[in-house]
């Protein structure tokens, strides 16, 4: 709290006045934060553009702000950690889920629900089809949770990992 409100350039005394504690304070960031780049995928995938789009392009798109987001931000690199850190003493990882992740892929399972309706997809659970792609989208990003120095990667290279994922989910999906 001393460093923050040194940082805000204000008293910890005042700090205390808007937080009540380093846990609602940690609580702000996460709600903030991760509402920032979590709320956006999910909002492109109801917006009216998409419609026009393949589903592959949907997932594409979807999959370059996730990924573009935990591999070009080591702010969001170290909050992730944070919340993986704190979350089995806290509920940090609940208030984290809560704030964006499941915003986001309530919108990928609305999307997969929808694109086996028109057989896009072979019929199957969209949550667990939601997470599978998630999951795949982030596997070439698990390495970097456990390195000190984050690649700094060029929006071509999360499209080229994105698309591999794309390409794997549906060839399994469909």
């Amino acid at each position: 709290m001393n460093e923050v409100a040194k940082r805000a350039g204000g008293s910890k005394a005042t700090l205390y006045n808007y937080y009540t504690s380093k846990e609602s304070l940690f609580d702000a960031v996460v709600r903030t934060y991760a509402t920032l780049f979590l709320i956006r995928a999910a909002q492109e995938l109801s917006s009216a553009e998409q419609e026009k789009l393949t589903f592959a392009d949907k997932l594409q798109r979807f999959g370059e702000g996730m990924l573009g987001a935990m591999t070009s931000d080591w702010k969001a690199m170290q909050l992730y950690r944070m919340v993986v850190g704190e979350a089995a003493y806290s509920d940090i990882g609940e208030l984290f889920y809560d704030s964006g992740v499941r915003e986001s892929m309530h919108a990928l399972e609305g999307l997969m629900q929808r694109h086996m309706e028109s057989g896009d997809l072979s019929p199957g659970c969209p949550v667990l089809r939601a997470k599978q792609f998630s999951a795949l989208v982030k596997a070439e990003a698990d390495e970097l949770f456990l390195k000190r120095e984050l690649p700094v990667y060029s929006a071509k290279q999360v499209a080229l990992m994105v698309a591999s994922a794309v390409a794997v989910f549906l060839q399994g999906a469909r």
